[in-house]
């Protein structure tokens, strides 16, 4: 038993040993063997909550999944997203091919995998999808925290690559950290919405915007004005999903 638990078991010893003897005392009397091999206590779930639906992957992952099997693709590739989240989601309904600069050993149903470096793409990949998606991910690039070169301007070279990827009036889903701008290295860059907007002007048209906050609660289809921008809608460090067209 680590410490951790040992002092955890401490604390509700009166209770545990209890329930412990309460069961011994119904295996004796049960057909059904199963030794009680260890001590492996969790008395503090007792009061936890049966999950938590909360924060940036699980909205973002959920809404995105869903709105794609809505819009039901002819292809759809993913850059750098959660395997074992978004990716997921997806798979689950519908193939998925994946780009990412790190590599993948596993071998998934619906999931197909490329290592890439999305700040510089293969040329034959132009217009190479009608639906795209980049989910937590463009924070990253230029950051090293992946094995990927130091690029200060590492997101402006993955916005065009996931351009140039994309197929005229297709969709890019696209979410990333909002809030004060800065960079936090090599963890993550945290952009202010305004500045993102500005970055789309003349290659994608905003079709929705979505965001989770601070608390980790999903505002869906939210209405972007001037004083919301003004303050990342509140965030210090949120999560904010937009839906994409390429013009």
């Amino acid at each position: 038993m680590s410490p951790k638990k040992f002092f955890r078991f401490l604390r509700h010893a009166p209770t545990l040993l209890g329930e412990l003897r309460q069961l011994k005392k119904q295996a004796r009397l049960s057909s059904h063997r199963f030794p009680i091999s260890k001590i492996n206590p969790y008395p503090h779930e007792k009061k936890q909550q049966s999950g938590t639906a909360k924060g940036h992957y699980f909205h973002q992952d959920l809404l995105v999944a869903r709105r794609i099997h809505d819009s039901n693709p002819e292809k759809h590739v993913d850059v750098g997203s959660r395997v074992d989240g978004f990716v997921a989601h997806v798979a689950a309904f519908r193939n998925i091919e994946v780009l990412d600069i790190r590599p993948m050993d596993s071998h998934v149903v619906n999931i197909q995998f490329k290592q890439a470096d999305l700040m510089s793409p293969p040329a034959e990949m132009a217009g190479y999808c009608d639906s795209l998606s980049c989910l937590h991910a463009i924070e990253h690039f230029g950051l090293g925290r992946y094995g990927d070169p130091i690029d200060f301007e590492g997101h402006i070279k993955g916005l065009n690559s996931l351009h140039t990827i994309l197929k005229t009036g297709g969709t890019l889903y696209l979410s990333c950290p909002i809030g004060p701008q800065r960079i936090e290295f090599n963890a993550h860059r945290v952009f202010a919405v305004k500045y993102l907007l500005s970055l789309f002007e003349g290659r994608f048209k905003l079709r929705t915007f979505s965001y989770v906050d601070d608390r980790g609660d999903l505002h869906e289809n939210a209405i972007l004005t001037d004083d919301s921008l003004a303050n990342n809608l509140g965030c210090q460090y949120g999560c904010g999903i937009f839906e994409l067209e390429k013009i």
